[in-house]
C-alpha cells in the first residue's frame, strides 16, 4: 500500500490555485519535508540547490501557472500567479528564485505572439523542462546593447551562437535558454535578436557550462553561466523577427519585473512574521511588545509593506488592463517594492539586533538569510537605478497626461479592483514608451474627489481625506517638477532620480487609494480604514512631508493586528477584499 505524497493529498479540486499551494506548503514545512526550516537551513549551508522542494511544486502543478491558457497552461490572470510566487517566497526565496525562473525565462516566447513556437515551449514547460533567460555578460551587466555574444547565419540555414552569458540563473539547470545575441555586427536597437536554445539538441562540445558563482544571498541557486562554441540553432529557434530582440525583451520585462516583486511581497511577509514572533516571544517574557518604539517601528513596516502590496497588485492586474502603460507601471514597482522591503528588512533588524544575525539554525531562525536572499531582488531584471532611468525617460509623456487630466478610466478600475474579471492580456498592446502616461496618478484627482464625496456622507473620516488631498498636492508639485525637467541623451541628472523617487511613493499611495476606493463601490468587504490611513502616512513619511503624530496611531493600530498572531502573514489588502458568496465562486 502506497501512502499519497502532500502533493497528491492537496488537490481539492473546489479550493482555488493559492488555497490549495498554500495547505501543501504548510504540509511540506513539517519535519522531514523539503521546506522545513531544519532542510532549507541546510542547503543554504551546503550552498544546494533546492531539487526536492522544487520537485514537490512541479508535482503540484506550478509550472503551468507560467505558461498562457492559449498556449495550453493554466496562466488566465497575472495577479493569480503573482499570489503562488509570494506564497512560495514567504517561506523561501531562494526556491521561489530556482523555481520561477522558468516563467521569467519563457516571457520573450509569450510576447512574440508565434502560436505554433508557444505551444511547443507549453509543451516543454509541462513536461517539466526548466527555463532560462540569458541576457547580462561578464563585461557589460546591465548594458544589453553592448552585448558581444553572436548569432551569425549557418551556411547550411539556421544560425550559428558564439559567446559567454554571465552569470545566469538557472544557466546549468535549465533545459532550454532564451539568449539574446547580437545579430548585426553593428549593433543598435535592431542589431540583437533572440533565440530559444534548447541544450539537448546540441552536441557536448558546442556549450559549456561556467561554475556556480559563490553569492551572499539565495546560496543554493544556481547562478552561473554559459558559453557557445559556434552552436548549431535551428531556424525555428529564433524568437519574433531578426532585430527584434530588444523590443521583446524590453516588453518581457513588464511580465519578469511582476514575478520578481512578488518574490519580495515574499521576503516581506517572512521577515515581518519572524521580527513579530521574537518580539512576542522575547526573552522578557513579551514586554518588548508592549513597548511603544518597537510597536511603531513594527507598525511603520507592516504599512510599507502594505504600500508594496498595493503597488505590486495594480501592477500584475495592469498587465491586462493597462497594457500601454506597463513601461511606466513595471518599472515603477520594480524600482519601488525591492527598495521598500529592503528597508523594512533594515528597520526589523534594527529592531532584533543581535538575533537578527544569528545562523538560520538558530533561535528565531531564518532572518539573516531573508536579509541575505532579498538583496538580489533590486538587480534582477533591471536594478533599481535601470528601472529609474527607464522611468525618467518618460517623464515628459507622463506629466503631460497628468496636466490635460487624460487616463483610461476604464482601464484603471479594472486594475484596482481585484477578483472583478480581467480582459485577455494581449501582447500586441505592450509598448516600449507608455501609450498614455500614468492613469494611477493621472486618475489621482478623481479619486480624491470620491473620497471627500464619502466623507460628506459619513463613510470615510476627515483624517483620511486630509491626508489624501496632501497626497494630491504633492503629486501635483511633482509632476510640475517632471515637466520642468530637461536633460540631453544618456546625461540624466541626478535630481531627476529623486524625482523618480518621489513618483514611486505617490504611485504607491494613489494604487492603496484606488483599492480602497473600488472596495468600498462594489460593497465588497472593506479595507479597514486605519490600513489605508497607515499606507498614507507612510508615504507622506518617505516624501519627506510633514505629519503629525495624531495620523501616525494609524502604525500602532497595524503593530496590534501584527502582533495578535504573529505567526500568521500580515493581511494584504487582498486578503482584505476578498470576495464572498457568490462572488468567490466566480473568482475561484
Amino acid at each position: 500500500m502506497t501512502t499519497a505524497s502532500p502533493a497528491t493529498r492537496t488537490q481539492d479540486p473546489s479550493a482555488t490555485p493559492l488555497e490549495r499551494l498554500t495547505r501543501l506548503l504548510g504540509e511540506l514545512t513539517g519535519p522531514g519535508q523539503p521546506f522545513s526550516s531544519e532542510a532549507l537551513a541546510e542547503l543554504d549551508r551546503t550552498e544546494a540547490f533546492p531539487t526536492e522542494a522544487c520537485r514537490a511544486l512541479d508535482e503540484f502543478g506550478l509550472r503551468s501557472f507560467y505558461v498562457p491558457a492559449e498556449h495550453g497552461g493554466a496562466l488566465e490572470s497575472f495577479d493569480v500567479v503573482m499570489r503562488l510566487l509570494r506564497a512560495v517566497s514567504r517561506i523561501d526565496l531562494t526556491v521561489a528564485l530556482s523555481h520561477g525562473k522558468t516563467y521569467l525565462g519563457a516571457a520573450a516566447t509569450w510576447i512574440a505572439g508565434e502560436p505554433e513556437a508557444a505551444r511547443r515551449l507549453g509543451r516543454r514547460i509541462a513536461e517539466g523542462t526548466p527555463v532560462s533567460c540569458a541576457l547580462t555578460e561578464r563585461h557589460h551587466g546591465s548594458d544589453l546593447l553592448a552585448g558581444e555574444v553572436t548569432a551569425r547565419p549557418a551556411p547550411d540555414g539556421g544560425w550559428l551562437l558564439s559567446g559567454e552569458k554571465w552569470p545566469i540563473n538557472l544557466a546549468t539547470r535549465a533545459g532550454l535558454v532564451t539568449v539574446l545575441a547580437r545579430t548585426d555586427e553593428g549593433g543598435g536597437p535592431r542589431g540583437f535578436s533572440l533565440f530559444l536554445v534548447d541544450k539537448s539538441r546540441l552536441a557536448p562540445q558546442r556549450f559549456t557550462h561556467l561554475p556556480k558563482v559563490p553569492t551572499y544571498g539565495i546560496r543554493g541557486a544556481d547562478i552561473s553561466g554559459i558559453a557557445f562554441h559556434d552552436a548549431p540553432l535551428p531556424e525555428e529557434a529564433l524568437i519574433g523577427r531578426v532585430g527584434e530582440g530588444i523590443e521583446i525583451i524590453v516588453k518581457a520585462l513588464h511580465f519578469s519585473r511582476t514575478g520578481c516583486v512578488a518574490m519580495s511581497l515574499g521576503a516581506g511577509d517572512h521577515a515581518l512574521a519572524l521580527a513579530a514572533e521574537f518580539v512576542v516571544q522575547d526573552a522578557g517574557g513579551g514586554r518588548l511588545g508592549l513597548d511603544p518604539y518597537v510597536r511603531r517601528e513594527l507598525g511603520e513596516a507592516a504599512a510599507g509593506l502594505l504600500l508594496s502590496d498595493a503597488t505590486a497588485l495594480v501592477a500584475a492586474r495592469s498587465l491586462h488592463a493597462l497594457a500601454g502603460e506597463m513601461s511606466v507601471i513595471s518599472a515603477v514597482a520594480k524600482a519601488f517594492v525591492p527598495t521598500e522591503v529592503d528597508d523594512l528588512i533594515a528597520r526589523l533588524l534594527h529592531l532584533l539586533g543581535p538575533y537578527g544575525l544569528l545562523r538560520p539554525d538558530a533561535p528565531h531562525t531564518g532572518f539573516a538569510k531573508v536579509e541575505r536572499d532579498h538583496r538580489i531582488i533590486g538587480i534582477f531584471d533591471g536594478s533599481s537605478l535601470v528601472n529609474r532611468s527607464a522611468l525618467i525617460e518618460q517623464f515628459p509623456r507622463v506629466a503631460r497626461g497628468y496636466a490635460k487630466g487624460r487616463w483610461d478610466a476604464d482601464g484603471l478600475a479594472e486594475a484596482t479592483t481585484p477578483h472583478a474579471p480581467l480582459r485577455p492580456m494581449r501582447p500586441g498592446e505592450l509598448s516600449l514608451v507608455s501609450s498614455g502616461g500614468c492613469s494611477v496618478l493621472a486618475g489621482l484627482p478623481a479619486a480624491v474627489g470620491e473620497l471627500r464625496d464619502l466623507a460628506a456622507r459619513g463613510h470615510a473620516s476627515t483624517a483620511l481625506t486630509t491626508l489624501a488631498g496632501r497626497l494630491l498636492d504633492v503629486s501635483d508639485r511633482l509632476h510640475q517638477d517632471m515637466a520642468a525637467i530637461r536633460f540631453p541623451p544618456r546625461a540624466v541628472p541626478g535630481h531627476a532620480f529623486r524625482l523618480a523617487e518621489r513618483f514611486e511613493s505617490c504611485f504607491a499611495a494613489a494604487s492603496a487609494l484606488h483599492l480602497w476606493l473600488r472596495a468600498a463601490a462594489r460593497a465588497m468587504r472593506p479595507i479597514p480604514e486605519a490600513a489605508l490611513l497607515a499606507c498614507l502616512v507612510k508615504a507622506l513619511t518617505d516624501l519627506e512631508e510633514p505629519v503629525d503624530d495624531a495620523a501616525r496611531t494609524a502604525f500602532d493600530e497595524l503593530a496590534e493586528a501584527l502582533l495578535s498572531r504573529p505567526s500568521a502573514p500580515l493581511h494584504s489588502l487582498l486578503d482584505h477584499v476578498e470576495p464572498t458568496g457568490s462572488q468567490q465562486g466566480a473568482a475561484s
